[in-house]
């Protein structure tokens, strides 16, 4: 059987080889002709076409697996998915300080935490886990007190303990995580939709409600590919801005 294609791509070091393995197969997946074969070729071909081991080829793939753009199945191979969104989310790559950087400067109120039910949305990143620790927050902009964002997190369920609420009246999660707790962060996958406020957001950030809102999720990772924490938070529209430098070598 006839295998896809992809384009060949010119690698640059100063980022992580899975992920631009991974956007350039992305491109060329999006951007395939219709009559091109829907069956990948194998890890091992691809990592040969790319140049790279096949752990990264491997990491590249379930990236894209996650994203619906691929399936793989045992013994058959990994094939495209013929209604893949041409319109896919773009996700690009930063460093953690920017993560805490951008989640910095702010006024933090703790306003609730305990266990809840894993949420029926996230349950495929706490596989095993029927319940886990989560912690709700307010902030508000240091100077004039106006609420800009409400947010929560959904730890794995190892992690709670390890959590000193202090921490987070004072730091981001991620800070908290990666600086206090200790654990090794590989990456953040992050994704932002324009949503309407619904009342409690409406509330907490006083706005109207049905006002536009940016809904942010957050997904951390360890160095094994485990879900650390699941962040979501509701920006006020006004008050979020979001710039991005690429450099192009």
């Amino acid at each position: 059987m006839t295998s896809f294609a992809p384009d060949s791509i010119v690698l640059n070091r100063k980022l992580p080889l899975w992920y631009q393995v991974s956007q350039s197969l992305r491109a060329s997946i999006l951007g395939r002709s219709p009559q091109d074969p829907l069956r990948l070729p194998t890890e091992e071909q691809l990592a040969g076409h790319y140049g790279v081991s096949v752990l990264t080829m491997r990491q590249a793939l379930k990236e894209l697996e996650d994203e619906g753009l691929i399936t793989r199945h045992r013994r058959r191979g990994t094939f495209i998915e013929p209604d893949a969104q041409q319109g896919a989310p773009v996700r690009l790559l930063g460093s953690v300080d920017a993560i805490v950087a951008q989640q910095s400067g702010m006024t933090t109120r703790l306003l609730d935490h305990g266990t809840v039910p894993v949420p029926v949305a996230f349950a495929e990143h706490f596989p095993g886990a029927a319940a886990v620790p989560t912690y709700h927050r307010l902030r508000s902009d240091e100077k004039t007190g106006e609420p800009t964002n409400h947010a929560r997190n959904y730890l794995r369920p190892d992690l709670g303990a390890r959590v000193d609420l202090a921490d987070l009246e004072r730091w981001p999660m991620t800070k908290v995580l990666r600086d206090v707790v200790g654990v090794r962060i590989s990456r953040i996958t992050d994704s932002v939709q324009a949503r309407l406020a619904d009342p409690e957001t409406a509330r907490l950030l006083e706005v109207p409600l049905l006002s536009p809102i940016l809904h942010y999720t957050g997904i951390t990772y360890d160095e094994e590919g485990r879900v650390l924490d699941v962040a979501v938070i509701h920006y006020r529209g006004d008050r979020f801005s979001f710039t991005v430098t690429l450099d192009a070598d």
